[in-house]
């Protein structure tokens, strides 16, 4: 497959309640490995699917940017106003509006396990290339998952690299 940079964009979604160094391993990892122009770090007011984030969206995002420091391709970036929906589908439907661009999804393996839970999940995998990083304790449930078994190989594509053990569940209890 030939990567052409200047189309190709990774969207790391999520709370980011706290953002962290295994957030920031991911995004660089995708921008070398997919050939990215670009990761934006889509924060979210709330996870759907947890409980209320711990931290309000404004410390979130300069946390955010503290984490990712002089890291240009990394932007920090609020759509829920926008695109009226906190929804990653419609996240995804507004890039997709730009035919030139190659979406890539970026998240980690325990979220692949809950996947076939997200509100049109299977929109989300037609419209871009799935990348599920692998997390420390998450690679066999995420593998036997049912959006594993049910998604195009084509649309998915599992990363196995350094990992980073650190998760922002953990940070929230310290």
């Amino acid at each position: 497959m030939v990567f052409k940079k200047k189309n190709n964009i990774g969207i790391l979604g999520g709370s980011f309640d706290p953002a962290h160094k295994g957030h920031l391993s991911i995004s660089k990892e995708a921008f070398k490995r997919f050939h990215l122009k670009e990761v934006i770090w889509a924060i979210t007011k709330k996870n759907p699917l947890k409980e209320k984030s711990n931290s309000s969206l404004s410390s979130r995002i300069k946390l955010c940017k503290k984490v990712i420091g002089k890291i240009k391709f990394i932007k920090v970036m609020f759509f829920e106003d926008k695109i009226r929906s906190n929804k990653t589908v419609d996240l995804i439907n507004y890039f997709f509006k730009n035919k030139k661009l190659k979406i890539y999804f970026l998240m980690g393996a325990d979220n692949l396990i809950n996947f076939h839970k997200w509100y049109k999940w299977r929109i989300i995998a037609k419209k871009c290339t799935i990348v599920v990083f692998d997390r420390h304790g998450y690679k066999k449930r995420s593998l036997n998952s049912i959006t594993f078994k049910r998604l195009n190989k084509k649309n998915l594509d599992f990363v196995e690299f350094d990992k980073v053990n650190i998760s922002s569940s953990q940070l929230r209890k310290i």
